[in-house]
């Protein structure tokens, strides 16, 4: 068993994200090797790029307010609680369209965690 506190997680810049940082709570380092979780944090005016890849997502929103942004390019409001499944391949964004971090967790399987 292994047990975090999220604070003691370190932290990374996304490189080509705009305002987006990144922890990976437990993955591969902690002896997961099938599923990976994740935590997103996007600053203000931040966003992930829009993009797709041939792994599933699960999504729960944390804090703030934002949009995922689907593959007819419509944008969906979201707030705390909400819930997002994307599936392999499906093309997505999200983008932080309030005034304090857009924060979500991010749950995928073992090949989506480079």
């Amino acid at each position: 068993m292994i047990i975090k506190h999220a604070k003691d997680v370190p932290c990374e810049e996304m490189k080509d994200y705009a305002g987006v940082k990144k922890q990976v709570f437990i993955g591969p380092k902690d002896g997961s090797n099938e599923i990976v979780l994740r935590y997103f944090s996007v600053a203000p005016g931040g966003n992930t790029p829009y993009h797709q890849h041939g792994f599933p997502h699960l999504v729960k929103i944390e804090k703030g307010t934002g949009v995922a942004i689907d593959a007819k390019g419509i944008e969906h409001p979201l707030m705390v609680n909400d819930l997002i499944f994307i599936t392999d391949n499906e093309i997505h964004g999200f983008k932080n369209n309030g005034t304090e971090n857009f924060d979500f967790i991010c749950i995928v399987p073992r090949r989506g965690e480079k």
